[in-house]
């Protein structure tokens, strides 16, 4: 069990400034409590007092998706959450779920039944068990990267994902390339149908051509590249916008592996700014999603459908992260090695 000396020596402060932000005291500055109630969380912490509030309770639901580790896509999602609503004294039960358990347990009825005021749903596929019953819902629900419309006990949370490929798409576009592919993720997932809108859209604007030849669906791992990226490169693609940071890592290695140079011979740019993103080699160009900041606003959309504000959507603005995978078409001539 995290003791309140632990999180002290952590921040290299007192326990008493310690206790002082955990309790809302008033002597200490708003950015100090903060990282006092950040670090408490990211450390396990709860307070005895809301241990004590039984019905302070909500549930992080989880599927196909990591948030365990550091680098994983859903850690910082999960502890921008637990981070927001410790804050406010809310217990944050996490749990891992499958297509069984959603076969085998109803939604409502399984909220109800453990005391859960509302919950936040991350990595639900649409064919998902759930998704039907979040149709008609009567619980607080927020979604990561789903929509359920017409039903103003649910909240969808995500990413711009138009706007996030429209920047990858031009960014390529100003470096020279106009052969560009797209290799995006799964079936039966939101997130890649607007990926695929979005991608579409982006090159019609900028009088390029859609070629089935240099677009398709995977799954969103590394694996996925090594059965597209030989098609895309025979096609003649000078570049390749990535579902995510996993599979622009399996195209970079494809690449390499057919004797391409990235970027030299082809630019790569993924999509998430996972950690590895930063020191893969060539670093990863990519479009930034704020998952902490996901993660906070997943819990101010779900604390206000708790109190009857019905929020439909909340979405934030992607940024591209300039790094080494993408770089103006070389128009040379000579060996690739």
């Amino acid at each position: 069990m995290v003791r309140i000396k632990d999180i002290a020596e952590r921040l290299g402060i007192s326990v008493s400034t310690v206790s002082k932000g955990l309790n809302g005291a008033s002597d200490i500055s708003e950015e100090l409590r903060q990282v006092v109630l950040d670090t408490a969380v990211e450390m396990g912490y709860t307070t005895k007092s809301s241990r004590r509030m039984g019905n302070r309770r909500l549930c992080l639901f989880v599927e196909n998706m990591g948030y365990e580790k550091m680098d994983e896509f859903g850690y910082d999602i999960v502890l921008g959450f637990k981070q927001s609503a410790f804050r406010h004294r809310w217990d944050v039960d996490i749990i891992a779920i499958t297509p069984s358990f959603q076969m085998s347990e109803k939604y409502d009825t399984f909220l109800l039944r453990n005391g859960y005021c509302g919950a936040f749903l991350l990595g639900l596929a649409l064919h998902d068990e759930w998704m039907k019953q979040l149709e008609t819902t009567t619980m607080p629900t927020v979604l990561f990267d789903n929509f359920i419309p017409n039903n103003p006990n649910v909240c969808y949370i995500g990413t711009d994902s138009y706007e996030g490929i429209a920047l990858a798409v031009n960014h390529l576009y100003r470096l020279g390339h106009r052969k560009i592919a797209f290799l995006n993720g799964s079936l039966y997932s939101m997130v890649s149908d607007q990926r695929q809108e979005a991608f579409e859209s982006a090159m019609q604007e900028l009088g390029l051509a859609l070629r089935d030849d240099m677009m398709a669906r995977g799954y969103y791992v590394s694996d996925s590249a090594k059965y597209h990226v030989p098609g895309f490169l025979e096609a003649g693609a000078t570049a390749i916008v990535c579902g995510n940071d996993l599979i622009a890592q399996g195209v970079i290695e494809e690449c390499i592996r057919l004797k391409y140079r990235v970027p030299w011979d082809v630019s790569v740019i993924g999509f998430d700014d996972i950690t590895v993103a930063a020191t893969s080699s060539p670093s990863l160009t990519t479009i930034r999603q704020e998952r902490n900041s996901l993660g906070k606003c997943a819990y101010v959309s779900l604390n206000s459908l708790i109190h009857h504000i019905p929020i439909s959507k909340t979405l934030l603005r992607p940024s591209l992260i300039e790094r080494e995978s993408a770089a103006r078409l070389w128009t040379g001539y000579g060996s690739r090695y």
